[in-house]
């Protein structure tokens, strides 16, 4: 299930000498996996083998495996490379690289966390068995599998904490995505904008509507704006405050600002949260907001109303 990668860029996350301290790696215990490692690594294709046995049986294996026969073999040459590079314990910014590199790609191919863990679990297993087996071939067995384990910690880390990053990556930009559609400044009518909210308002999304809001008002010229909460689930002081800063910005802009759907638990909630609302003014209905924006810019809604 490994690769390795073409590219080695800088650590950036952490501190290699940082990281070996959280992870009680000392110089010791890394010359003990290097000490071991010409013994360990006669016996990797056999550790190799025995591990995809293991797999052989998991529901993933047919998952990742079975479409490709070509593929297996591929990734047993990886995945020797990978302990090689493992065994030789040069904790550099290369071998940190490859670790990550590995992250991507279980990343890219969704690899569940819960495989991978259990995977990288019984490759230790393997390891230390060896380890235990190796008779006067290895000195101090006990304290080298214990330096051994430490290292195969670090390697998962490495490879699950870029899994998360890449995740986190993932979920903002989706997140961006989102905050574009569901933030439309829409024009109405010639001089009125209309932004209906829906959902669950936090400090970036009403940053973001201060934003647009803005620039949308400059674009069109709008003389009145409609804010329409009625789609809004709940609402607390650091958000209430941050929608009357966005009617003060464009009240300087030349452009009033009315808020619609003000529903009876939110208007209680502002007042119980002792939220000035000032100068806003406030309907219940998106139709009340409507009569009071054409107003505003000298049309009657009732005669537009009669003629049709």
């Amino acid at each position: 299930m490994h690769g390795r990668s073409k590219e080695h860029p800088l650590v950036t996350h952490y501190a290699i000498d940082e990281i070996l301290e959280k992870f009680d790696l000392t110089p010791a215990d890394i010359g003990r996996v290097r000490a071991a490692a010409d013994y360990m690594k006669l016996g990797l294709d056999a550790h190799i083998e025995a591990f995809y046995d293991w797999m052989s049986h998991l529901r993933e294996f047919s998952i990742f495996f079975d479409s490709n026969p070509g593929t297996l073999e591929r990734v047993k040459r990886l995945q020797k490379a990978h302990w090689t590079s493992f065994l030789e314990a040069n904790l550099d910014e290369a071998w940190f690289a490859a670790r990550r590199h590995i992250g991507a790609v279980h990343a890219h191919i969704d690899l569940p966390n819960d495989i991978y863990f259990a995977a990288m679990s019984k490759s230790g297993k393997l390891l230390v068995d060896r380890l235990r087996d190796a008779g006067d071939a290895v000195d101090e067995p006990d304290a080298t599998a214990d330096a051994l384990m430490k290292l195969v910690f670090l390697d998962a880390f490495l490879v699950i904490d870029e899994i998360a990053r890449i995740n986190r990556e993932k979920i903002s930009a989706s997140t961006k995505a989102l905050l574009e559609m569901s933030t439309p400044v829409t024009p109405i009518w010639e001089g009125i904008l209309l932004l209906p909210l829906v959902g669950i308002l936090d400090s970036v999304r009403t940053q973001d509507i201060m934003d647009k809001t803005l620039g949308k008002i400059a674009e069109t010229r709008a003389r009145v704006f409609v804010m329409d909460i009625s789609g809004v689930s709940a609402m607390d002081t650091a958000v209430a405050n941050q929608l009357m800063k966005i009617t003060k910005a464009t009240q300087l802009m030349g452009c009033e600002t009315i808020v619609s759907g003000l529903s009876p638990a939110i208007a209680r909630t502002l007042v119980e949260l002792g939220v000035s609302v000032g100068e806003v003014r406030t309907t219940a209905t998106l139709r009340d907001s409507f009569e009071l924006a054409l107003k505003a810019v000298g049309l009657d809604p009732r005669a537009m109303a009669a003629r049709g």
